[in-house]
């Protein structure tokens, strides 16, 4: 039954009307609705605002590094530190190393790049400062709705964004109303900001619709793969953050790692791969596995053991892939536009300060009575914010290494090293890119297939033991999250073009192609195993993935990631 005869048979849906709707419990949207309430209170006013969320919980779907700059958080929260903010671990010493397969070379400390400097900043588990900021927003007065995914945008008769309805709750595997059917639910509101983080659904649909990246690059990604270990206190050097580059990856394929000692002995480990990559051989989850073997890597990891994993996509094309980010009704935010810094390996501070402005843009219109209006104040606050100038700074950062390793750290060295020190804090010349990542893939047939070795289970493992860890759980019961435009097309043109690049791209193991009742293949897909980071929609060669959010709260359950 589809969603128009499911209204028909079951609606009208109920409804919920507020000032402001935010799309998702992250750093983004949980800072928007605290500055909303803030300055309602500032002004006497009383301001009903709302936060949706997909996850079981704030946090619960939260996955990054993460080093956090706290000059944004110090903005909304002054006394963050009074108010108990879990930043807790100061960085102590930075380390750059270039990794050949035995060797580690170092960055001298007086040519590490501004960008990489983190005097100041903070190792975080960000999914507890997204808990500790969702407490401050509920003592502000926010209602958090956890479990409940936005799946759809709701328009006015002139096609403004008026709302979002959440998504429909039990339907069977068929698609079919169960016992347990219930319909989603309306929130009506004057504005609705969306904060879905990287590749959100709701957000791809907006920017389609609105045209809002028309005359832009075109947006590049990349998926972030993490593991948290806990170490033997021996080995643990708290503040401790090293950074590589180089092996495995080949020269011509973006990406990198890191390694943070954390507090109480924990370690957390990453590897960050460009979507972009052309190779339908690669697996980002097979060359992180590769990485941790590297003797540089595994002296830190080797007696511990391994207590969490997850991924997530990276929205990395910088500013000049940043879309336009109002249109009537709504705005875009954080990593759902794409203001993260990918010199700095950081988006956290970035999502606070944008969710920020457009919390302000979008006060300033209720006050005046204005309702799905173009918060037009938005975009033009951060085109005077300190953020803007510093992703004009890192505006190549990305683009330098689609021209080979080597080039892109001589020019990224000059850029973000040589003209800083020159008083030059923007790059006078402006690289552009053309192609989406998806259609950077090329025929399996070009290149050689890449042979993984098996996982040791000690430092190395599979990608199901991994899932385990994330403790991801969908309700069986459901239709897939995961879509197909065209059923035919992962045989008929991934397989045989691309080797099914999505049985190695998926750090999930949510795709294999299996044998076919009736002789040769077929893509069967795991959907129950998905950890939400959306590198199918972004990387299928076809653009035959359609992600949706699943029913309920579906997902993983991040702790301590």
């Amino acid at each position: 039954m589809n969603h128009d005869d499911l209204l028909a048979k079951y609606g009208p849906r109920e409804s919920m009307d507020y000032d402001i709707v935010v799309v998702g419990a992250g750093p983004g949207g949980l800072a928007c609705a605290i500055r909303l309430k803030q300055l309602a209170a500032a002004a006497g006013r009383e301001l009903s605002v709302c936060v949706l969320e997909k996850g079981s919980e704030p946090g619960a779907h939260i996955l990054s590094g993460a080093i956090m700059d706290p000059r944004a958080l110090t903005e909304l929260f002054p006394d963050w530190k009074a108010r108990g903010a879990p930043l807790n671990q100061p960085v102590t010493e930075d380390r750059i190393l270039f990794l050949g397969r035995r060797r580690a070379v170092a960055t001298p400390k007086p040519f590490i790049p501004d960008s990489l400097d983190n005097h100041g900043n903070y190792i975080v588990s960000l999914g507890n400062v997204v808990r500790w900021l969702a407490r401050e927003a509920e003592a502000a007065g926010v209602e958090i709705f956890p479990g409940f995914a936005a799946a759809e945008v709701l328009y006015d008769g002139d096609g403004a964004v008026r709302g979002v309805a959440t998504g429909n709750l039990g339907l069977g595997k068929d698609g079919e109303p169960t016992d347990q059917f219930q319909l989603g639910m309306e929130l009506n509101a004057k504005y609705v900001i969306f904060a879905e983080g990287s590749r959100g659904q709701l957000g791809r649909e907006l920017i389609a619709r609105f045209k809002l990246d028309e005359g832009r690059d075109p947006q590049s990604y990349g998926i972030g793969i993490k593991e948290l270990w806990q170490v033997d206190a021996a080995k643990a050097q708290p503040g401790l953050v090293i950074h590589t580059a180089g092996w495995p990856l080949r020269a011509d394929t973006y990406g990198g790692s890191f390694l943070y000692h954390m507090e109480d002995g924990k370690v957390a480990v990453g590897f960050v791969v460009g979507l972009d990559y052309k190779n339908p051989w690669l697996s980002p989850f097979e060359e992180f596995q590769r990485f941790k073997t590297h003797p540089a890597i595994r002296s830190h990891l080797e007696g511990g053991k391994r207590i969490g994993y997850g991924a997530r996509s990276i929205t990395a094309g910088g500013i000049v892939s940043l879309p336009r980010t109002v249109f009537p009704g709504g705005a875009l935010i954080g990593c759902e536009a794409g203001y993260l810094n990918a010199s700095r390996i950081k988006g956290s501070h970035a999502a606070i300060k944008t969710g920020m402005l457009a919390a302000e843009a979008a006060f300033e219109a209720v006050a005046a009575g204005r309702a799905q209006d173009v918060l037009t104040a938005y975009p033009a606050a951060f085109e005077r914010s300190w953020l803007h100038a510093e992703l004009m700074a890192s505006k190549n950062f990305k683009q330098w290494f689609k021209k080979g390793l080597a080039l892109a750290t001589l020019m990224n060295g000059i850029e973000q090293w040589l003209l800083p020190k020159l008083g030059i804090r923007t790059p006078p010349w402006t690289l552009r890119r053309d192609r989406p990542d998806h259609a950077c893939l090329e025929p399996a047939d070009r290149h050689a297939r890449i042979d993984y070795p098996k996982p040791d289970g000690v430092l190395t493992f599979d990608r199901l033991s991994s899932v385990f860890l994330s403790s991801t759980n969908h309700e069986e019961d459901q239709p897939s999250h995961l879509t197909l435009k065209d059923p035919a097309v992962p045989v008929a043109i991934n397989l045989a073009t691309y080797a099914g690049p999505e049985a190695r791209y998926c750090p999930a193991a949510v795709y294999e192609f299996v044998p076919a009742a009736g002789g040769g293949e077929r893509l069967q897909i795991n959907a129950q195993n998905c950890v939400h980071c959306k590198t199918c929609d972004i990387k299928d060669p076809t653009q035959n993935i359609v992600w949706v959010a699943p029913q309920g709260g579906g997902g993983p359950n991040y702790s301590g990631m």
